[in-house]
């Protein structure tokens, strides 16, 4: 793969070639890209959405402060920002042509990492990662494994297997009417963005970081091939269809994610009492006990200064190792060759191992936690069930007064039932993953429980 290629300014309809000299310097097209997702209603609906723990039901202290998926996506792409402009310094002196020849400045790294790790989530249903599964098992298991028989191969297992990744490149390309291209982001945008640059079949074919999940559903699939394609990723010998390894930027907007969940969740933990102050500041302690300023951190009397300083530390501490690890294999990394995430190949892995443990111990699997990924479940195959139903029923010409009525609960764009059954089916589980929390719940206790 190469740099200049990988560094793509084009965007979805453009007839003539951007050039990086030709840019505003004042407003460069990867800057345009990250206010485009900030000001899109899809970011915006992250707000009450549930990172791990769900939202306190009084939030009039600091102590109850807790992550959602918009915070969460705010401090990775600070983080991911960060490591595109220290991983861009060395890359322009390791690479001068890229300066010399195509007017490229470290700061583009560092616009094109922040542009996707804001939109990393943005396709995440509500309920936290149980809600991808929940509306696997409503096609896998539930009233939705009705719909097999009307669906290929691929189209049904990107149903079961519907993944927030290939979501939110749905939404950020998907055209409108009206609104051709999504939201028009940059291809070098697009490509950070694209975490497992594959579609859901094969599943899993190697155990290369890349295959883990998938990327595109079946709907955006030719779409997705003209960025990959216009990149220049390096494509897979593979069967049934194709396959790329990831564009290089990924791996460090991986990187400031993987940062982010496991300092930050665990921060939340102690901010909702799951794991004790005392015990998680011995933990931070043990990661960057090397860097510690010992006489400044005695200095401070309270607790959450503490743990602030340690985070501080910590998240510092972890880009420069996820950077020089970056370097070191940029070469393996552009070849397709390295299969692995940068903390993965850590020094500091086994701290980052001990700390997400107790956080899937205390945190994770904790009541507050599975009592939400419960009701997730029932919320999400109730407000699915009703709307296949009442939308299939319309394609098919065979809807009731009851579906007519439902259906106008919808929004417009969800209405729409010319397509095949496959995108009907996959554009209502577009809207639900739209849904934030307290939405899905507000919309079930309307539909199911009758509370008009």
């Amino acid at each position: 793969m190469r740099w200049e290629q990988l560094l793509s300014l084009k965007r979805f309809g453009d007839t003539q070639k951007r050039l990086r000299s030709e840019q505003d310097e004042t407003r460069l097209g990867f800057e345009v890209d990250y206010d485009r997702i900030i000001f899109s209603a899809a970011f915006r609906s992250l707000q009450d959405k549930t990172q791990v723990v769900p939202l306190p039901i009084h939030m009039g202290t600091n102590k109850d402060f807790v992550h959602t998926r918009l915070t969460h996506s705010l401090e990775v792409s600070v983080v991911g920002r960060s490591l595109g402009r220290i991983a861009g310094k060395a890359l322009l002196k390791k690479h001068p042509y890229l300066n010399e020849q195509h007017g490229h400045h470290f700061n583009d790294f560092g616009a094109i990492v922040a542009a996707a790790c804001l939109a990393h989530d943005i396709g995440n249903p509500p309920f936290g990662h149980s809600g991808e599964k929940a509306i696997g098992v409503f096609f896998s298991s539930g009233s939705g494994k009705k719909y097999r028989s009307v669906l290929n191969e691929k189209e049904f297992q990107d149903l079961v297997d519907f993944e927030g990744n290939a979501n939110g490149f749905k939404l950020l390309t998907e055209s409108r009417e009206g609104v051709p291209g999504g939201l028009r982001l940059s291809y070098a945008t697009l490509g950070a963005f694209m975490k497992y640059p594959k579609a859901s079949l094969p599943k899993r074919p190697t155990a290369h970081i890349s295959d883990k999940k998938f990327g595109f559903f079946q709907s955006e699939e030719g779409l997705f091939y003209d960025v990959a394609d216009e990149l220049g990723l390096k494509e897979k010998p593979m069967q049934g269809g194709r396959s790329f390894y990831r564009h290089p930027l990924t791996y460090l907007v991986e990187a400031a994610d993987d940062i982010c969940y496991t300092i930050i969740d665990f921060e939340d933990g102690i901010n909702r009492g799951f794991i004790s102050e005392d015990f998680a500041l011995e933990y931070l302690i043990k990661l960057v006990k090397d860097r510690i300023n010992t006489a400044k951190y005695n200095q401070m009397v309270h607790t959450k200064d503490r743990l602030s300083y340690l985070r501080a530390l910590t998240i510092n501490t972890l880009v420069q190792e996820a950077v020089g690890i970056f370097i070191d294999n940029e070469e393996e990394i552009a070849n397709g060759h390295f299969s692995q995430a940068l903390l993965d190949k850590s020094q500091y892995a086994p701290q980052i191992e001990d700390i997400i443990k107790i956080s899937i111990e205390k945190i994770y699997q904790s009541q507050e936690v599975v009592e939400k990924e419960l009701a997730g479940y029932t919320v999400i195959g109730d407000i699915l069930g009703v709307y296949t139903e009442a939308l299939i029923a319309k394609k098919e010409t065979r809807e009731s007064s009851y579906h007519k009525l439902l259906l106008r609960t919808l929004p417009p764009p969800y209405q729409n039932t010319e397509g095949s059954h496959y995108q009907v089916l996959l554009n209502t589980c577009s809207f639900v993953a739209s849904l934030s929390d307290s939405a899905a719940v507000q919309l079930h206790q309307r539909i199911v429980g009758g509370q008009f």
